[in-house]
């Protein structure tokens, strides 16, 4: 069976690098940053965290040289981004394949002059992937997990699951989950715990454990 996914998370550094390779080494799948914005770039960060030698790493769309908001960093580099940009890489095809997004659902990859943006939600929609959401635990993140859910149940975007990251909140956690089960008919497919360190044993062992 294959399985590729877009990741992308309730905000920015919410661990979406993290988990992507995660399930890279898990499904030992391509990888693929369609927008890269600032160094040091994703893609070599998983690569330094993947230990199998089956997964390809592919080339950016856009990497853009400022560590902001696509739509911004592109502007600064006089590049203009379109949805219709975007298409699945042809080394993919019958590939397991993980997509990484930038910053959260709604982080717009463009701005235009009329007022109007294309968002990343928009990006996995045009991609037409199923979706993994990373939802980091802090004060807030109910909210900002629930208002993302709520984005993603009213599109009709299919939910693979949700991924847990950060120090545990059972409480928390529970009406998050709640709301997946109820709302979205779906699951946590992982909890990762407050790591002082990612290393390669630390992405082995949860690639162990996750539940696709």
């Amino acid at each position: 069976m294959q399985h590729q996914y877009f990741i992308s998370a309730i905000g920015t550094d919410s661990g979406k690098t993290l988990v992507s390779a995660i399930l890279v080494e898990h499904l030992q799948a391509h990888y693929w940053k369609p927008i890269q914005a600032g160094l040091p770039k994703d893609t070599d960060q998983i690569k330094e965290l993947i230990t199998n030698d089956k997964s390809v790493f592919l080339e950016e769309y856009f990497c853009l040289t400022a560590p902001m908001s696509p739509h911004a960093a592109a502007k600064i580099d006089k590049i203009e981004i379109k949805l219709s940009d975007f298409e699945l890489p042809p080394e993919s095809k019958n590939q397991n394949l993980i997509v990484e997004g930038a910053g959260g659902l709604f982080v717009p990859i463009n701005y235009g002059k009329n007022g109007k943006a294309d968002y990343v939600i928009d990006l996995i929609e045009e991609l037409k992937l199923p979706l993994i959401l990373v939802c980091n635990l802090y004060l807030g993140s109910i909210n900002h997990s629930i208002l993302s859910l709520e984005a993603i149940k009213n599109r009709n975007i299919n939910l693979k699951g949700i991924i847990f990251n950060g120090q545990s909140n059972p409480d928390s956690e529970q009406i998050i989950e709640d709301y997946i089960i109820h709302q979205l008919n779906s699951k946590v497919l992982l909890r990762i715990k407050q790591e002082d360190k990612i290393t390669r044993e630390i992405i082995k062992k949860y690639a162990s454990q996750i539940i696709l």
